[in-house]
């Protein structure tokens, strides 16, 4: 009985066309034993032709299903019997170690009586496809944050545009000026582009420019000496000089003095600062992000902002859109909140009702993605199930205080530009709002704080009186 090897070395061109061929070829004869390899089989599996020949294909340790957990036996006592396996994926073994994904195929050569004489064997070598398997997969798990970045989501095309200025900005010292109605984000936007510059390792330092009066504002932007002013019983720092080769965000730069205003527009030119009681120039380095949601300049053409800084901030200016004008991205920024509560909470709440759902999108959204956010923080409190309901959300959600009719093209800010704010406006927006201040700032279209601050002027009750 002649061997399979022996057939092949009869065919000189046959063992030549196994050698050219891409696949591995192997062949065993009637006992298990090699009997041919092939150079391409070579190539798979490291294995030389004189180390594999006489040898038993456990040589390859072909033990584990590709795409499963299992192992599998890879005795081809089946094939020596009569029956062919037809193709099967797998892992073999690399000489150095390491596993290959193949297709095995495997089938019994008879002689003219039907006696099986051996066994030829096919590898398919399956490397390059199983790498574009795990890119498939790595690609779904980043599925989620395809739409995301630093902290902002969105895959709307205003959203898109954000993303783009946010790269482009950050390999630039260009100063920033970020726009966009309260709760659109505009910090997330400033962090985004300090955490993606050369200055990432350093300072990222906020000051809200509406949170403190215009004497404790100018001290806290340029610090002070010992005895600066009544009650200025030591020295303090800046929070310029403490962003000193890194970042400076300026929330709410259109609440600026006529005074600061001038101060930072020095800044911007000169890059120097005096603290409060000394005439020292004290150099910096920094990069200066400003944000704010009124219309500088509708504010530059009232005289209430100076044009020449207007035009320093500008340098690179991003709008922020609000969230009525990016509807797409609400269902992608719901599923966010929810797997960011349920980690809170320790709750297991996986989706939202087709009927809650139509209420988030219906919703005008004053408050933008922080109103969205304290909305299903709302809904986190009441849920018992996994489901989202409708009877789950703020009341004013339910019954449609703020349907969605505000245009693109506005911004809320010109609420107060076109009514100006009064004593008894504020009070009538307060009655309104059940004397909540964030809500009143919501329908004025200005920040909480400026609310607070013009209560304090006009003397108004943080708490609703008696009788109103």
């Amino acid at each position: 009985m002649k061997s399979l090897i022996s057939e092949i070395n009869g065919h000189p061109l046959l063992g030549q066309v196994l050698d050219t061929i891409a696949d591995g070829v192997f062949t065993l004869d009637n006992k298990g034993k090699i009997t041919f390899w092939s150079k391409s089989l070579e190539k798979i599996t490291g294995f030389t032709s004189e180390e594999a020949i006489g040898k038993t294909c456990s040589l390859l340790k072909a033990c584990k299903v590709v795409g499963t957990k299992g192992v599998r036996n890879p005795t081809i006592c089946g094939v020596l019997q009569g029956n062919a396996t037809g193709s099967r994926e797998c892992f073999i073994r690399h000489r150095k170690g390491y596993d290959i994904p193949v297709i095995k195929n495997a089938t019994p050569v008879k002689n003219e009586a039907g006696k099986v004489i051996g066994v030829i064997e096919a590898i398919t070598d399956l490397t390059e496809l199983e790498k574009a398997r795990l890119t498939i997969e790595e690609a779904a798990l980043r599925l989620g944050e395809k739409h995301r970045m630093d902290g902002i989501i969105g895959k709307s095309n205003s959203m898109h545009a954000v993303f783009t200025a946010i790269k482009a900005t950050s390999v630039s010292n260009a100063t920033i000026l970020i726009q966009g109605e309260s709760g659109t984000g505009k910090e997330l936007v400033a962090g985004a582009i300090h955490y993606n510059s050369e200055r990432s390792k350093k300072p990222f330092i906020i000051v809200n420019c509406s949170a403190l009066s215009e004497s404790l504002l100018e001290s806290e932007l340029f610090g002070h000496t010992k005895g600066a002013f009544t009650g200025a019983s030591s020295g303090r720092t800046g929070r310029l000089e403490e962003a000193d080769h890194g970042t400076i965000f300026l929330d709410e730069i259109g609440e600026l003095s006529p005074i600061v205003q001038v101060k930072l527009l020095r800044v911007l030119q000169e890059r120097t600062i005096e603290r409060l009681g000394e005439s020292r120039q004290r150099k910096l380095d920094i990069r200066i992000i400003a944000a704010t949601h009124r219309d500088l300049y509708t504010l530059v053409r009232e005289g209430k902002f100076r044009e020449d800084l207007y035009y320093r901030l500008k340098v690179f200016p991003i709008r922020v859109p609000s969230l009525r004008e990016r509807k797409t991205d609400i269902p992608l920024l719901v599923r966010h909140f929810c797997e960011q509560l349920n980690t809170e909470t320790g709750k297991n709440i996986q989706k939202v009702s087709p009927k809650a759902m139509q209420l988030l999108l219906d919703n005008g959204w004053p408050g933008n993605v922080r109103e969205l956010e304290n909305a299903i923080e709302h809904a986190f409190v009441l849920c018992v199930g996994n489901t989202i309901q409708p009877d789950h959300l703020p009341l004013e959600i339910r019954e449609m205080r703020y349907p969605s009719i505000v245009t693109q093209s506005e911004n809320l800010s010109n609420i107060s530009e076109e009514m100006p704010l009064t004593q008894e406006l504020l009070i009538a927006k307060l009655h309104e709002s059940g004397w909540n201040k964030a809500e009143a700032a919501r329908r004025l279209g200005i920040s909480r704080t400026a609310v607070w601050k013009r209560m304090k002027q006009w003397d108004i009750p943080l708490k609703k009186p008696s009788g109103i």
